[in-house]
């Protein structure tokens, strides 16, 4: 027997959240005006970590730094450091994660708990679980995507 079409939009419509596509990510950019950067690293590392984050910076973005190791440093990108997603005051639109896959899993209940309106896992990360809950929270995602290439990609 067939489920009736509500049960069915219902448990497929998260899938809408996954975005894999040029216009999508063209659309998810613009609308997007804050970024957490959780495993941001320092001017000092060299690493996509920092200097992806310093490129949107100069494209127009509000980065707001959630380093993981750090400590010490209560500054990145001339903007106050964060110790967690929770503890950032405001509204992010995207949360752009530079962790291990593997990793990811730790910080999952940090984003929920910000309710980002997306999650941007960088170029060689992908983690589908982690993607499908959040997408079935209804926060959009992108997996394996470097911020920075398709910044350029839209002219930013």
């Amino acid at each position: 027997m067939t489920p009736p079409f509500s049960a069915v939009s219902a448990e497929t419509a998260w899938h809408r959240h996954l975005i894999d596509d040029d216009d999508g990510i063209r659309a998810l950019l613009e609308r997007t005006r804050r970024i957490a950067v959780l495993g941001i690293k320092t001017a000092e590392s060299g690493q996509p970590a920092y200097y992806v984050a310093e490129y949107a910076k100069r494209a127009g973005y509000e980065i707001v730094p959630v380093p993981v190791y750090y400590p010490e440093v209560t500054e990145i990108l001339g903007e106050p450091v964060y110790r967690s997603l929770a503890a950032v005051p405001g509204h992010i639109d995207m949360v752009d994660v530079f962790r291990r896959a593997r990793d990811i899993d730790a910080h999952v209940d940090d984003i929920l708990a910000k309710r980002p309106a997306s999650v941007w896992f960088q170029l060689g990360i992908r983690n589908d679980a982690v993607a499908e809950r959040l997408a079935r929270e209804g926060i959009d995602v992108v997996q394996d995507r470097c911020l920075l290439v398709e910044l350029g990609a839209i002219g930013r």
